[in-house]
């Protein structure tokens, strides 16, 4: 209670999903969070991404706050889903509708023929990023060198593509041909839409470039899960933004929880290995009661099961989460 008798907003450790609109980049959703969070007199938290977004990509953005950045690298990592459409005939040197056309062709796919070169595109591939990306040749940041007229070499990357399907509906030209097509995506990290899409057109005979992208999931989370920056805005002026708030343990679905004793939370804490103890081998959720301890590794060795800590919280009851 605060000395007028109201309660203390809630600790804010876990995620906020943004549902991202067209224009800001990821830094600038990271930072309307910061907003919201001191228009609610929330206090200080460290807040990140989890995963970027360009300015003309919409979608799904998980914002960490507090503890919940520790897991952001993870969020990274994490296989991403996307809906985006292709504009055949026109190819620009971003890959995107930002840039200057670089190449046009008149050949138009069908549907069918789109639908038979998917496959091509689908499990194990190789991959060269865009140009203007944030990817580092040299030292220097790719995007950073294509605006400046300079010619350099990205080389091939391997990423995988998990599902790969057409949206029913689409623009048609004349008779079947397709002016455009929308599709729908599985990615794993590094995977560029912008050149999945490129090289798409290209096995079609054709060139082409993103008019639409729309991340529909990161990770666990999902577009349902997401709310616009009016809500956000609303919310935080409404001092209830805890109601948007997930779990920290939201970020962790695929690993198993490893219930332990305070004793045994304490050595964690400390930053000490425990020895002995019963669990999957493997990373695992140590968990106190119902306060996340730690990210632990547990490892089979020739003294029995080890469990080190990976990623340390520092939580210690169920009102920081």
């Amino acid at each position: 209670m605060t000395a007028a008798g109201t309660l203390q907003p809630r600790a804010m450790h876990g995620w906020i999903i943004i549902d991202k609109p067209l224009g800001p980049g990821s830094t600038d959703i990271v930072s309307a969070v910061k907003r919201a969070l001191k228009a609610g007199s929330y206090g200080k938290y460290k807040v990140g991404h989890g995963g970027t977004l360009d300015p003309l990509a919409s979608g799904v953005l998980p914002v960490a706050l507090g503890e919940a950045t520790k897991l952001s690298g993870r969020m990274l990592d994490a296989d991403k889903a996307y809906d985006f459409t292709i504009g055949f005939g026109i190819e620009t040197d971003t890959l995107d509708a930002e840039g200057k056309a670089v190449a046009t062709s008149d050949e138009r796919p069908t549907r069918a023929a789109l639908q038979a070169v998917l496959a091509d595109f689908t499990g194990p591939i190789e991959q060269v990023p865009p140009a203007y990306s944030a990817l580092k040749i040299d030292g220097e940041r790719a995007y950073d060198r294509a605006r400046a007229g300079e010619s350099f070499e990205i080389k091939t990357r391997p990423v995988t593509i998990h599902r790969l399907e057409i949206v029913e509906g689409g623009e048609t030209g004349e008779g079947d041909a397709l002016a455009e097509a929308t599709l729908s995506c599985t990615v794993s990290k590094g995977t560029y839409i912008r050149s999945l899409a490129r090289d798409i057109a290209r096995a079609l005979g054709t060139v082409g470039h993103v008019t639409m992208l729309r991340r529909t999931k990161a990770g666990p989370f999902l577009l349902s899960q997401a709310i616009l920056l009016d809500k956000l805005e609303e919310l935080a002026k409404a001092r209830r933004l805890e109601t948007a708030l997930l779990p920290l343990t939201a970020g962790l679905d695929d690993i198993p929880a490893l219930p332990v004793t305070p004793d045994q939370a304490r050595a964690l804490r400390e930053g000490r290995r425990l020895i002995g103890i019963a669990a999957p081998t493997g990373l695992n959720l140590a968990i106190e009661g119902t306060t996340p301890v730690a990210l632990v590794e547990v490892e089979d060795l020739d003294h029995g099961l080890e469990v080190k800590v990976v990623r340390g919280f520092n939580l210690m009851s169920k009102e920081d989460i």
